[in-house]
């Protein structure tokens, strides 16, 4: 049995061999070691994709617990930057003291420029200190952040009790706080 194959078959016949031989070379050479460092790569992938999945799930988390905290702390947050009124701080607590003065202090920390201090005297005619505390309850629902600072001195004299202690008022100064907020824009 003899094949007859023509002449263009032949051809064609080596043309394909040829083909089929150069798809497993590059088969063989490219593809397979590619596909092994695909597989390598979407394995890194994967773990990257995983760690970007749990920091924003964290990101979300932290977002939605500031938001909390935002709507919750919303009068904490509006009273910083509440100017404080001496003249209207007296008028509001009189009423709980017989006297009330208040002498500004210089700053003493470093840090506290942006704040004001204020010594607060008192004085009232009563037999306990619960006029004190109503004025700490009037300071706490007030537009300003105020501590007052321990020691609080009490001393009796006959019917009166005198009071002394101090007071911090965090508000911003609004000069100061222009300027600072100048001069961090500035470094961005």
């Amino acid at each position: 049995m003899k094949l007859h194959l023509s002449r263009q078959t032949l051809y064609m016949l080596i043309i394909a061999l040829i083909l089929l031989i150069l798809v497993f070379v590059f088969a063989f050479l490219f593809l397979i070691p590619k596909g092994k460092e695909y597989r390598t790569e979407r394995i890194i992938m994967k773990k990257e994709l995983a760690l970007q999945r749990k920091h924003k799930e964290y990101n979300d988390e932290t977002y939605a617990h500031l938001q909390d905290l935002r709507t919750k702390h919303k009068h904490i947050i509006e009273a910083y930057d509440n100017s404080f009124d001496p003249e209207r701080f007296i008028k509001m607590n009189k009423d709980c003291f017989e006297s009330l003065t208040l002498t500004k202090q210089k700053n003493i920390e470093n840090n506290a420029s942006e704040f004001s201090i204020y010594e607060v005297n008192a004085s009232s005619k009563i037999d306990s200190p619960q006029n004190f505390y109503t004025f700490i309850d009037q300071v706490n629902r007030s537009n300003s952040i105020v501590k007052v600072n321990f020691p609080i001195h009490f001393e009796r004299e006959g019917d009166l009790i005198r009071s002394s202690f101090t007071m911090r008022v965090y508000c911003a100064d609004k000069s100061e706080a222009t300027l600072s907020k100048e001069a961090s824009s500035e470094k961005r």
